[in-house]
């Protein structure tokens, strides 16, 4: 029986294998935020010679990759780059996911914004029929967090502030339980359109490409 660390790993290795042959001296990577997408960066680190650079979504990320000497751009100086490759607090066989859980939601919805495919990583607990179980994350700006908690409790969330958390944009979280999340997408625009908000934890309006779970039997893919 695999530890979940183990899974990670299996993961992560998976993604490095699957990326190889797709690498070139000008390949840029879009790289997410998260434990597995750590285990990633250890793993991709052995490669680093054979692609340019990477982004990060976050702090974590990039710190992490500097200390393998891998190059990290600013997005601003990025036009577009083949793969954004990233973990899931929750996922569904359509690839709608739900993110956030570590708080990076934004820069991981903006840098994913600008890749061409999104890769996923994950073991197979992240795998769901329905979003909704893990409380779904967002972003908001703090002086609009009571009212953004009463719009969110209006379509029957039930709202905890990440008290003590500040995300890297100086922003505040709010996780919301007891969703039924029937229609991610219709779902996360509603959200997007409450004023306040910054970004849904919600990834269904532009969802992943392929995922790759790693599970007891191996790693398979969604597509």
């Amino acid at each position: 029986m695999y530890s979940q660390d183990q899974l990670k790993q299996h993961a992560a290795t998976a993604a490095v294998d699957y990326l190889l042959p797709m690498l070139t001296p000008d390949t840029l990577l879009g790289i997410g935020t998260g434990s597995t997408v750590d285990v990633f960066i250890d793993t991709l680190a052995q490669h680093k010679h054979l692609f340019k650079a990477a982004v990060s979504s976050s702090e974590r990320s990039t710190l992490r990759l500097q200390q393998h000497g891998i190059t990290v751009l600013d997005l601003n100086d990025v036009d577009s780059m083949d793969w954004y490759i990233d973990g899931a607090d929750e996922i569904t066989h359509h690839l709608h996911m739900t993110k956030g859980g570590g708080g990076a939601l934004t820069r991981e919805k903006i840098v994913a914004s600008v890749a061409k495919h999104f890769l996923c990583i994950v073991d197979q607990s992240k795998v769901v029929e329905q979003l909704g179980a893990f409380p779904l994350p967002i972003e908001v700006i703090p002086m609009a967090r009571r009212i953004v908690t009463q719009r969110l409790e209006a379509i029957g969330g039930r709202v905890v502030w990440r008290e003590g958390f500040v995300t890297d944009n100086g922003n505040s979280i709010l996780d919301v339980h007891g969703l039924q999340i029937t229609a991610p997408a219709q779902l996360e625009a509603q959200i997007n359109d409450i004023p306040g908000v910054v970004c849904c934890g919600l990834f269904a309006i532009t969802g992943a490409s392929i995922a790759l779970v790693a599970g007891q039997d191996g790693v398979t893919t969604l597509s």
